[in-house]
């Protein structure tokens, strides 16, 4: 099953089976209180433009266009608990979940994952860091946000240590020639670039998150084969790292915004918009 759903993501899970899913990745909105706005470019390469990228090259800035939604919950809490309850029935027993905040509301949200997962069934938290974009001089810059991984079972969780990717030691010397060469398995503070606002990965949704991430939770905590979930799918990244795993994909969304980008960028990886209907029979349910 290769799916992707438009409408409320709370509804539609309350209507899917228990344990269904080997991996939920939630990314719900951040709850900033403000409005997000995200500004569409397009930078062609040309000797007289206005940016200078690599190796001294110019491109123009071609603006395309501006994206935005309101990002502030009065009840954020109360917002995310049925969905996070939903999530913990969807899980097969060796199953995890990820749930991607910001630092304004991890602490909240984990403590209401220990009330509904249980304490010991907390297993990491993840530190998402990347070094771009502007610097206030106010503060300590914020360039990170947080991924909090609880298991359905705290002793049964996949954790596939060997299809971790590989990545730099940051004192090679320290190392050695051969570990060196190899690179080391990640920790729990996981440093990765933004999508890069010039790079083909981009698609211009406000919320997209790198390949790359989603790459390396998908491998880790599932299977070939198995159901991946995504209830707040945005641009479809999680689609396209379970695709390329050989697993299988349920995305939901509200947005018709979202829907469009999903619907172009996983149609070579054999996805299609469907209905709730068609996830229930995909899952042996009756629609």
């Amino acid at each position: 099953m290769r799916l992707i759903l438009q409408g409320d993501n709370l509804e539609i899970a309350r209507q899917l089976p228990d344990g269904c899913a080997a991996l939920i990745y939630l990314d719900p909105p951040f709850n900033t209180g403000r409005r997000r706005v995200r500004t569409q470019v397009r930078t062609p390469l040309d000797a007289e433009g206005d940016r200078l990228g690599f190796q001294g090259k110019r491109y123009r800035t071609e603006f395309l266009g501006h994206r935005s939604f309101a990002d502030s919950y009065g009840d954020y809490l109360g917002f995310l608990e049925p969905r996070l309850r939903e999530a913990h029935r969807l899980l097969a027993p060796h199953g995890s979940l990820f749930l991607h905040l910001n630092p304004r509301e991890a602490h909240y949200a984990k403590v209401l994952l220990d009330t509904i997962f249980g304490r010991e069934s907390f297993i990491n938290e993840i530190i998402w860091a990347w070094d771009y974009g502007a610097r206030t001089r106010k503060r300590w810059p914020g360039k990170h946000d947080t991924l909090l991984w609880y298991a359905r079972h705290p002793r049964r969780f996949t954790f596939n240590y060997d299809a971790m990717d590989r990545i730099p030691y940051l004192a090679p010397g320290l190392a050695g020639a051969a570990k060196a060469r190899r690179g080391k398995t990640p920790t729990d503070v996981w440093w990765h670039t933004i999508v890069s606002p010039t790079g083909r990965e981009k698609t211009g949704y406000p919320t997209q998150k790198p390949l790359g991430i989603l790459r390396r939770i998908v491998a880790v905590h599932s299977h070939p084969g198995e159901l991946v979930i995504d209830l707040f799918a945005g641009s479809g990244t999680t689609g396209v790292a379970a695709a390329e795993g050989q697993r299988d994909f349920l995305l939901v969304d509200k947005s018709r915004t979202a829907i469009a980008v999903m619907r172009r960028r996983l149609l070579r990886h054999g996805a299609r918009v469907g209905t709730l209907g068609d996830a229930l029979l995909a899952l042996g349910g009756t629609p």
